[in-house]
């Protein structure tokens, strides 16, 4: 898809009752994000909404449940170049498989209990990543745990990211963070719409 064709296959507020949506900026060059250990760098690179491919076009999008203890989503669409798309899915996938615990030295956040789910079975393949991100306190209590997920979604030649996480709640954290199913139903429905 063009950037004009993707914008138009992004999920918009008419689309998604109970849900605002802003832009975000996206850029279409791959993801410079890395990790430590190397084979944990696609979940880094999918928790930033991007992967280590360039695309031909990329929009981003805020979408924010309108009740105030909703979930939403950050979502970013990357439409890519011939087998792009499937290796993007591919690698965090396997990289989710291999990986336990990394730091992205990027952003200098650390992450650890990295879990590949049971594939939700969206679109023409999916992935959904579940993992923590580990916050040090500036005294003397326990590190901050944020529980996080990642779900990949590819549709064609096109792969939607979504990410979301549970607000801190001291350092038992918090129950397992979720993309709510009516975002992701809601934009793989236009996407297969628009192809």
């Amino acid at each position: 898809m063009s950037a004009a064709e993707l914008e138009k296959a992004t999920v918009a507020s008419s689309d998604l009752a109970g849900y605002g949506i802003e832009k975000v900026l996206s850029a279409t060059a791959a993801s410079r994000r890395t990790a430590d250990p190397a084979e944990c760098t696609p979940v880094a690179q999918a928790l930033g909404g991007s992967s280590g491919y360039d695309a031909v076009a990329r929009v981003g999008r805020m979408v924010s449940s309108k009740e105030d203890s909703g979930s939403g989503a950050h979502m970013i669409l990357s439409s890519h170049r011939d087998q792009d798309a499937a290796k993007v899915i591919a690698e965090l996938r396997s990289a989710a498989e291999e990986c336990e615990a990394f730091e992205d030295v990027t952003a200098e956040f650390a992450y650890e209990d990295v879990e590949l789910r049971d594939d939700p079975g969206y679109g023409d393949e999916s992935v959904s990543v579940r993992l923590t991100q580990v916050v040090p306190d500036t005294g003397d209590e326990e590190p901050i745990r944020v529980p996080y997920t990642v779900l990949a979604v590819r549709q064609g030649a096109t792969v939607a990211m979504f990410t979301e996480f549970n607000r801190p709640r001291g350092a038992e954290g918090s129950e397992p963070a979720v993309v709510p199913e009516a975002i992701v139903e809601a934009q793989v429905k236009k996407l297969t719409d628009a192809g």
